[in-house]
C-alpha cells in the first residue's frame, strides 16, 4: 500500500494511534510490532475501543472494510508521516543535541506558543516512530512545528531529518551520551552534526549558540542565526544562576524555574527562535518565567523537610559532571547527592563512572550516595560516600537510616529509575 492510496484514509480520521491502550476515537490504528509484541494481534481490539481502520501487515489478522493491508506497518508510518509532511505550508523546527533537547523544545514551544499554534513533540517521542507521529498530529491549522529527534548511532538524524524536513535547526550541545552506539564522543559530534549537513543541502537555517565551540565549527556554510552575550545577530545574557538562572534579554530580566547554568544555553535558544519568529520579549519572558520543569528533568520540589532536585530522567558523563558541580555550589547547610549508574557507554563504562567518582569526592557535598553495579565498581577513600551494587540495596539501606533534612540531587540513567527512592526519604 502506497502513501498515496493510504493518505485518503487518514484524512478520514482524527489522528493515529498505535496503543490499544490510549485509542483516539476515530483514528488510524498502526500495528506495530515490537521484541515482545505484535501489533497485528491487537486490530481487533483497537477497532473494538474505537478506531475507524487498522494497517497492518499480516493477513491473517484482515477484518473486510476495516484494516489496511501493506507490506511493513512501521515504513508503511514513516513513508504516511513523508508524504503527510510534504503537504505541510509551515515551517518546523528539528532539535537534537546529547543534554537538554526536550528542556528546549518545551521552551521553544511555550515561547513560540504564545503567537502561533504549534505542534510540539510529545515529551521524549523523538526516534523513528514519534517523529512520524508527531508530523501526523499537524494540520492544515498548524502555523509552526517543533521536531525533537534523538539518535544513539550513526544514520538516525539524518534520517529523521529527511522524514521531517525541518525548515530550521538546532543543536542543544554535544556530550558523553549513548556513547556505545556511537563508538566516541567524535562519533557523538558526527552523528548530531548530520542535522547541520542537511540544513546546509537544503539551503536552509541553523540557530547557533556562540559560545559553543563545536557548533559555530560545524555549521560553516549554513546560514545561521547567533545567540549569546555578545557578537551576536540575538544577545542574551546571564545574570545569574543562583537560585534559578536569571538572563537578561532586550532589556528585561528573565527569570527562569531551570537550575544550573547549563541551562542558559536552552533558555537562549528558545528567546532567540522566538526573537527569530517575531514573538514580543514581553511574551518570551512570560513564557520562559511560566515553564516549571516537570517528569524528573531538573524537577526541583518540598518533600517531607528536604529540597529535591529531582533529575532523575536520564544522565550521562556529561550532564551529570554539570549537575554535580552546580550542586556544589548551592548554599544549603546540608546537601546529598544520589547519583545512579550511566548506561550505554560502551567499553569507556568503567572509566567515565571512576571520572564521577573522583569528581563528587572533591566537590562541597556532605554525603553521596552511588547506586547501582558500575559506580560500586569505582575506588574511592572518601568517608562521607557509600556504593550500593543495586536499588534494592540502597532502598534497604534508606529504611534504616535517618535522613536529615537536605538539598538533595538525585541523578541517574532512566534504567536506573531512582525517583523510586522517594518514599524512603
Amino acid at each position: 500500500m502506497t502513501p498515496e492510496t493510504l493518505y485518503p484514509y487518514f484524512a478520514e480520521c482524527n489522528g493515529v494511534s498505535t496503543d490499544t491502550r490510549n485509542i483516539l476515537p476515530n483514528s488510524l490504528f498502526f500495528a506495530l510490532k515490537g521484541d515482545r509484541f505484535n501489533g497485528n494481534t491487537f486490530a481487533k481490539q483497537a477497532l473494538d475501543n474505537g478506531a475507524r481502520y487498522a494497517v497492518i501487515d499480516e493477513k491473517e489478522f484482515e477484518i473486510p472494510g476495516k484494516t489496511l493491508l501493506c507490506n511493513d506497518v512501521l515504513s508503511t508510518l514513516q513513508e504516511l508521516a513523508s508524504f503527510h509532511r510534504k503537504k505541510l505550508q509551515l515551517p518546523i523546527i528539528g532539535l537534537t543535541g546529547s543534554n537538554g533537547k526536550t528542556t528546549t523544545k518545551e521552551l521553544v514551544n511555550a515561547v513560540l506558543s504564545k503567537r502561533y499554534k504549534t505542534i510540539a513533540t510529545k515529551g521524549n517521542l523523538n526516534n523513528h516512530i514519534g517523529v512520524p507521529l508527531t508530523l501526523l498530529r499537524m494540520t492544515e491549522a498548524t502555523e509552526i512545528g517543533i521536531v525533537e529527534m534523538g539518535a544513539n548511532h550513526l544514520g538516525e538524524i539524518k534520517f529523521l531529518s529527511e522524514l521531517a524536513m525541518p525548515d530550521f535547526g538546532y543543536i542543544t550541545n554535544f556530550g558523553k551520551a549513548h556513547i556505545e552506539g556511537f563508538g566516541s564522543l567524535e562519533g557523538v559530534v558526527q552523528g548530531k552534526t548530520e542535522l547541520y549537513r542537511y540544513l546546509r543541502d537544503t539551503d536552509n537555517t541553523v540557530f547557533i549558540n556562540i559560545q559553543d565551540e563545536k557548533q559555530c565549527n560545524h555549521s560553516e556554510g549554513i546560514d545561521r542565526i547567533t545567540f549569546g552575550p555578545k557578537n551576536a545577530d540575538i544577545s542574551v545574557s546571564m545574570i545569574t544562576d543562583d537560585p534559578t538562572v536569571t538572563v537578561l534579554y532586550d532589556g528585561k530580566t528573565i527569570k527562569s524555574h531551570l537550575i544550573g547554568n547549563y541551562h542558559f544555553g536552552n533558555i537562549a535558544a528558545a528567546i532567540a527562535i522566538g526573537a527569530h519568529f517575531n514573538v514580543s520579549s514581553a511574551a518570551i519572558k512570560k513564557a520562559i518565567e511560566g515553564y516549571v520543569p516537570q517528569m524528573n528533568r531538573s524537577e526541583q520540589r518540598e518533600h517531607h523537610g528536604h529540597h529535591l532536585i529531582l533529575d532523575a530522567y536520564n544522565a550521562n558523563p556529561t550532564s551529570m559532571e554539570a549537575a554535580l558541580k552546580h550542586f556544589s555550589k548551592l548554599k544549603a547547610s546540608h546537601k546529598i547527592a544520589i547519583l545512579g549508574d550511566m548506561f550505554e557507554l560502551g567499553p569507556s563504562a568503567a572509566a567515565e563512572h571512576q571520572h564521577i567518582t573522583d569528581l563528587v569526592s572533591e566537590q562541597s557535598i556532605d554525603q553521596v550516595y552511588l547506586v547501582g553495579a558500575n559506580f560500586a565498581a569505582t575506588q574511592h577513600q572518601r568517608t562521607h560516600i557509600r556504593s550500593f551494587n543495586d536499588f534494592e540495596a540502597f532502598s534497604e539501606f534508606l529504611r534504616n537510616e535517618k535522613i536529615p533534612k537536605s538539598h538533595i540531587l538525585i541523578k541517574g540513567s532512566r534504567g536506573m529509575a531512582l525517583e523510586r527512592a522517594l518514599p524512603y526519604l
